[in-house]
């Protein structure tokens, strides 16, 4: 277990730690939301540092293969799962981003069964990122910003569309097999 594959897991581990937080009343309102947010940043903190230490120290593995990208899923698909529930996000945001993280998910399956690489994309890491920050703006849920949050929604939205399409359009070799 390297550096790289023990931070991709302290993100998994971070999953739940953040839900509690989030969904629960330990703290009062807004401290809760903040320290939520605070868990949240250091999960998607490891999601960067964990493929740059992968590759720049040559510690790529099958395990950080495997569950980096899931653990990327993992974390995004249940911040926008407790942000419907506490009613800060549509559902049909939610759906959009999951139908596609699923949609991708198989196609990558189907990939791998045919022994085809698909290469992460710009469009993807502008996606994760935009995602990200959007759920980390939407749930401070700071007073005046509701333009921007709507804005980080609707682009969240749009590079999952985007990256999913770009996806499946440069790997449609996928489909033939």
């Amino acid at each position: 277990m390297n550096l790289a594959n023990k931070l991709t897991t302290l993100r998994v581990v971070l999953i739940p730690v953040f839900l509690i937080v989030l969904l629960s009343s330990f703290l009062s309102e807004p401290f809760d939301r903040y320290v939520a947010v605070a868990i949240f940043i250091v999960a998607s903190i490891t999601d960067f540092l964990d493929g740059y230490i992968a590759r720049s120290r040559n510690m790529v593995t099958n395990f950080g293969k495997f569950m980096d990208p899931l653990a990327d899923k993992l974390l995004v698909c249940s911040a926008l799962i407790a942000m419907v529930e506490l009613d800060d996000l549509p559902a049909w945001v939610a759906i959009i981003i999951l139908s596609r993280e699923f949609a991708i998910t198989g196609f990558r399956t189907l990939a791998m069964e045919a022994n085809i690489v698909m290469a992460a994309s710009w469009w993807g890491k502008i996606k994760t990122t935009t995602q990200m920050i959007m759920i980390i703006v939407v749930l401070l849920n700071i007073n005046g910003m509701e333009i921007i949050e709507f804005i980080l929604i609707l682009l969240a939205t749009f590079f999952t569309i985007v990256s999913g399409v770009d996806y499946i359009v440069k790997n449609k070799n996928v489909l033939k097999g």
